[in-house]
């Protein structure tokens, strides 16, 4: 039994089944029908056609994952109080944007109060996401320099925005 031969006769009327099922294309479901076919090979007899054989492993992963789909569907329904709580209200109050807009104003301050040296590390580690290595190529000094900058500078920032923190 040629078994790639049987699967590209029988191709599109897989893909009909499943789409005519399930009311969309939906490969992975293809992709399982051609793998149980595989796996149950040895279970065919060559009495029926292969035909009827692999259309009947297409209705039935079809059918599965249309009750699988269903329960996931309805374990998710919105009614349930807990969702709700869950949900939350992503934009600000007045009040939040105000605060939110004030201690980015204090945060900027103290960044551009820090010594040139600090400002410049701090930007580049925190601000522009460089790692310790390309900033010490970018600014031509050892790693531990670097890594002494960040530290001083936080704990400069820390004590200039520790009301905040």
């Amino acid at each position: 039994m040629d078994f790639n031969k049987l699967i590209q006769d029988n191709k599109n009327n897989v893909k009909n089944i499943i789409r005519l099922i399930t009311r969309e294309e939906n490969e992975d479901l293809e992709q399982e029908v051609y793998i149980k076919a595989w796996q149950n090979s040895n279970k065919y007899s060559e009495q029926g056609k292969f035909k009827s054989w692999i259309n009947t492993i297409a209705k039935n992963i079809s059918k599965d994952y249309l009750k699988s789909a269903r329960v996931r569907h309805e374990t998710k329904t919105p009614n349930d109080d807990l969702t709700f709580d869950l949900i939350k209200d992503k934009k600000l109050n007045p009040e939040q944007s105000f605060i939110s807009k004030q201690r980015q104003i204090r945060t900027t301050k103290a960044i551009n109060s820090l010594k040139p040296k600090f400002r410049e590390i701090i930007v580049l580690y925190e601000i522009e996401g460089y790692s310790y290595e390309e900033i010490a190529t970018k600014l031509k000094c050892p790693i531990g320099t670097v890594k002494s900058r960040i530290y001083n500078a936080k704990k400069e920032l820390y004590e200039m925005l520790k009301d905040l923190i």
